[in-house]
C-alpha cells in the first residue's frame, strides 16, 4: 500500500469570541493516575465507507473540538514547580491529508493488524503534539482516520469522549460531553494519608539499569524484529459463542450467586487458551495486567466527562498448570475477585502513596513500561468494550471498520465491540506465531 502524504499542518483551538479561556501559557500538572500510565501515544485507526465530508470539514471540527478539549492542543513539559505538567498554550495538533490511488478493500483487506496499519496515522515515537491525525483519501471513495493521542493526558473513556465531541462538531452541533478539566487538583491525598496496598509491586518497581538509545532507531529495531516472530489474530468471538461459555463457566454457581459476567468469560476463556497455546506447565505462574476503570468505583464517583485519567490494573494471577486443568469458572471466579479489589480504598491508598514522595525518594518508576516486548508468561488486556470510540460519526454515520494499530507486543490482548454488529466481539491477541497456531487450534473450544 502506497500511502502519498499530501499536506501536514498544525491545527490550534478555534474558540467561539477567538479569545481562549483562562491565562495563556498556564500550566496544569498532571495528577498521580496521569503519571503512572504509559508516557506514550496510543494510536487507533478508523475505516468510514462513503461519502463523507471534506478534509476542511473535519478540520474545523477538530479546532472546535479542541477548543473544548484545551489540554489536548497544550504541550507537555516540566512546570514551574517542578512537576510534570501540560502547558495550555494552543500549539495545536497535528493534522495530516493523504491518499491511496487504490480501493481500500485492495489496499488494506480488514483482519489483524498488520504492519502496513501503521502508515495510516502518523508515527507516534518522538513527536511533542499531544494529538495527531491523519485523513488517508481512497480511490474507491472510502476514509480512513488514524488518531493518535498521549495516554498521559486522556485514558480511553476520556479519549472517547473527545472523538465524539470532534464528530458532533464537524457536524456543525454544539461540542458534547463537554470536558470536566480538574486533573491538577481531584485526586488530593488524604490528611493523615492511608496506605493500605502494596504499590511497589503493583504501579511501581524499581528502576532498571538501561543503556541510552535512540527512541526512532529503536522502535524501528523493534518492529523488524518483532514482525517476523511476533503476529497478530483477530479472533471473532459471536453472541452465540459467547452465551454458551457464559452458561458453562457459571454453571457451577449456587442459584444464589450472579453469573459471572461477559467480561469476566471472555478473559478467562482467552487466558486459559493462550496458557496452553504457550505450553505453559505446573509451576510456573502466569498473570493479567486488567485495565479497571476508577469512575465509578471512587466515592465520590468521579464523572463520565472527566478528563484524565482514573485506570490503575488489576492482576489475577494461577499456576498456569491450574488454571489450564481447571474448568472456565475457576478463572472467571479469580479475574472477578482481583477486578473487585481495585475499589475506591485501593484508589485512594495508591493516591496517597503516590502523593508521599516514596516515588521520587526511591527512584519507582511505573510498571506500565511499553519497552516489555514479550510478556509470556503474563498477558496485558485493554478492553474497549464500555468505550464510546465509535461513537464518531462525521456526518454519513458511524465507521464500519475500528481496530488498535499494529503493535506486536508478544502477550498484549485487545476486546473491542464485534464490527459486524451481531452482539459479538473482536479479540486482538499477539503472540509468537507458532504459539498463534496452536491457539488459533483451541480458541473455539469451550472446555
Amino acid at each position: 500500500m502506497k500511502v502519498k502524504i499530501g499536506s501536514s499542518k498544525i491545527v490550534r483551538p478555534l474558540y467561539d469570541d477567538g479569545v481562549a479561556p483562562g491565562d495563556a501559557g498556564e500550566w496544569v500538572p498532571l495528577s498521580v493516575l496521569d503519571k503512572v500510565t504509559y508516557g506514550e501515544h496510543v494510536a487507533i485507526i478508523y475505516a468510514f465507507q462513503p461519502p463523507n465530508p471534506p478534509n476542511a470539514a473535519l478540520e474545523l471540527g477538530l479546532a472546535k473540538a479542541l477548543a473544548a478539549y484545551r489540554e489536548w492542543a497544550g504541550r507537555i513539559g516540566v512546570g514551574p514547580d517542578g512537576q510534570r505538567s501540560v502547558l495550555l498554550n494552543d500549539a495545536g495538533a497535528r493534522f495530516v491529508e493523504a491518499t491511496v490511488d487504490a480501493p481500500l478493500s485492495v489496499s488494506l483487506p480488514f483482519g489483524a493488524p498488520s504492519p502496513e496499519s501503521r502508515r495510516l496515522h502518523p508515527r507516534i515515537d518522538v513527536v511533542v503534539e499531544l494529538v495527531q491525525v491523519q485523513l488517508t483519501r481512497f480511490s474507491c471513495g472510502s476514509l480512513v482516520v488514524g488518531f493518535a493521542g498521549h495516554h498521559q493526558i486522556a485514558d480511553g473513556q476520556a479519549t472517547g469522549n473527545f472523538l465524539g465531541a470532534w464528530g458532533l462538531a464537524t457536524r456543525q452541533l454544539p461540542v458534547y460531553p463537554i470536558p470536566v478539566c480538574d486533573r491538577g487538583t481531584r485526586f488530593a491525598p488524604r490528611d493523615p494519608p492511608l496506605v493500605e496496598f502494596l504499590h511497589r509491586e503493583a504501579e511501581y518497581k524499581a528502576a532498571p539499569a538501561r543503556a541510552d538509545t535512540d527512541v526512532g532507531e529503536d522502535e524501528d529495531e523493534f518492529f523488524a524484529a518483532a514482525q517476523g516472530k511476533v503476529k497478530v489474530h483477530r479472533m471473532h468471538l459471536s453472541k452465540e459463542f459467547v452465551s454458551r461459555l457464559k452458561a458453562r463457566a457459571s454453571s457451577g454457581l449456587p442459584t444464589s450467586r450472579r453469573g459471572y459476567t461477559t467480561f469476566q468469560t471472555v478473559v478467562a476463556h482467552l487466558w486459559r487458551a493462550i496458557t496452553a497455546a504457550r505450553g505453559l506447565g505446573a509451576g510456573l505462574t502466569t498473570k493479567i495486567r486488567i485495565s479497571v476503570n476508577g469512575r465509578s468505583r471512587m466515592r465520590p464517583p468521579v464523572p463520565r466527562e472527566y478528563f484524565g485519567n482514573v485506570v490503575l490494573w488489576a492482576f489475577p494471577r494461577a499456576d498456569a498448570g491450574d488454571l489450564v486443568s481447571r474448568p472456565v469458572g475457576h478463572a472467571a471466579e479469580l479475574i472477578h475477585r482481583a477486578v473487585a479489589a481495585v475499589d475506591d480504598a485501593y484508589f485512594r491508598s495508591f493516591v496517597d502513596f503516590a502523593s508521599s514522595g516514596a516515588v521520587e525518594a526511591e527512584g519507582l518508576v511505573p510498571t506500565a513500561d511499553s519497552d516489555e516486548t514479550v510478556l509470556c508468561p503474563n498477558l496485558e488486556l485493554d478492553a474497549w468494550l464500555g468505550i464510546n470510540f465509535c461513537d464518531l460519526d462525521f456526518g454519513s454515520g458511524g465507521p464500519f471498520y475500528f481496530m488498535p494499530t499494529y503493535y506486536p507486543m508478544e502477550g498484549s490482548l485487545f476486546l473491542l465491540p464485534s464490527v459486524l454488529g451481531d452482539g459479538g466481539m473482536e479479540a486482538y491477541v499477539s503472540l509468537f506465531e507458532n504459539h498463534l497456531d496452536e491457539f488459533k487450534k483451541i480458541c473455539h473450544k469451550i472446555t
